[in-house]
């Protein structure tokens, strides 16, 4: 089969894939009422596990990290080709995980991040199975933990560090939104800084300690921080949390931000800048200032003029699905690690992602799932080396 041949059955791939839309959809609501806060995705694991299964997948097992993976083996399976969802979402267990379906979209917390792909990935095999599409190399079917936050990519790390697969490629596939082509990683830092005031502190006296205050001055010296224009870089600060009530004085105060670059270089300056700051203000202040990075990511992937990369935008230009080429911070980063050439694609359109309304809309699901199935068999049929 040639590639030309490849790009035109998109169309018609599209709407072959509109019966499995029950099946998708009950596989997507069932992965999304399992809470799978980081670090305790357990059952969700288990019911990708079922899926598989029953799919008749082998090597369906889960890994001493916990990881959920799957194999549908090729005809030749010489190489393989990795096909990745990320099982964690930012939502608490504690939080009502039911999936409101009407029509036109699916509404709940995590939706689209990352419920979604993965009820996807435990869907994609019975597709492959149904279409009568055979591809030659094995496809690895991969539901990653402890991706997120402090999860660090810790899943696909250990995955990538103990698995006896010769993965060729990788596709990771996110909710949302449909023409994101990720092929390259920023550097990135991810950290904390706690301020809290010491207990030793005089509170029969009025006087202005706060945590509030003293984190306000840590913010504002870091908006000080002059950041190049190029490499693009940036100072993400994204959660601000403290207090209790309004009339008692603040004790702890937490900053959560990312530092962000096109240069490994550039983000560790700024990482050091942010380290300084944190240890001017508690000398100023007496306040305990604490700094904590626990996640890291080095910027690289592969060209813009890749194959894979001209086999990605030929399908979504056939889809009509506009491109949007932006870094990713996600799964990506561990496999530019690892020198595997991959892409992050989303599925469909969302709306108010991290909310506990998060949705996805169901119509565009079509053509995501065609771009990534086209994609994946141009990359089985040699055309992305």
């Amino acid at each position: 089969m040639s590639l030309q041949t490849v790009i035109g059955s998109l169309h018609e791939l599209q709407d072959q894939l509109k019966p499995f839309r029950e099946i998708l959809l009950a596989n997507l609501v069932m992965a999304g009422e399992i809470p799978a806060p980081t670090s305790g995705e357990n059952e969700r694991i288990e019911f990708l596990l079922n899926r598989f299964n029953e799919a008749g997948l082998s090597e369906s097992s889960i890994d001493d990290c916990g990881n959920g993976i799957g194999v549908l083996e090729g005809e030749e399976g010489e190489h393989s080709i990795l096909l990745n969802a990320h099982a964690d979402t930012v939502f608490s267990s504690k939080v009502d995980h039911t999936m409101q379906v009407t029509s036109d979209k699916i509404t709940g917390p995590g939706v689209a991040d990352n419920s979604l792909g993965l009820g996807v990935l435990a869907t994609i095999p019975y597709i492959l199975q149904q279409l009568d599409i055979t591809l030659r190399n094995n496809l690895v079917l991969f539901g990653g933990v402890k991706s997120l936050g402090r999860g660090d990519l810790e899943g696909i790390r250990f995955f990538l560090d103990n698995h006896n697969f010769d993965i060729s490629h990788a596709l990771c596939i996110e909710g949302v939104e449909l023409g994101r082509l990720s092929y390259t990683s920023i550097g990135m830092i991810r950290g904390e800084i706690t301020c809290k005031v010491p207990e030793s502190y005089d509170w029969s006296r009025f006087g202005d300690a706060s945590a509030i205050l003293t984190l306000n001055e840590v913010i504002n010296k870091i908006n000080d921080i002059r950041l190049p224009k190029r490499p693009r870089t940036s100072v993400v600060m994204g959660s601000i949390s403290g207090g209790s009530s309004f009339n008692t004085i603040a004790k702890e105060a937490t900053l959560g931000f990312e530092v962000r670059s096109e240069s490994e270089e550039v983000v560790d300056d700024v990482g050091r800048t942010i380290k300084d700051i944190a240890k001017e203000v508690a000398s100023k202040t007496g306040d305990e200032v604490e700094l904590d990075i626990f996640a890291r990511r080095r910027p690289g992937g592969i060209p813009y003029a890749h194959p894979m990369n001209k086999c990605a935008r030929q399908v979504m230009n056939t889809l009509n699905i506009e491109p949007r080429l932006a870094p990713s911070t996600s799964e990506l980063a561990a496999l530019i690690d690892k020198d595997i050439p991959a892409l992050t694609l989303g599925i469909t359109s969302g709306d108010r992602i991290h909310k506990m309304d998060e949705s996805v809309q169901i119509e565009p699901i079509y053509k995501g799932l065609a771009q990534i199935i086209g994609i994946l068999i141009a990359t089985d049929g040699g055309f992305c080396e």
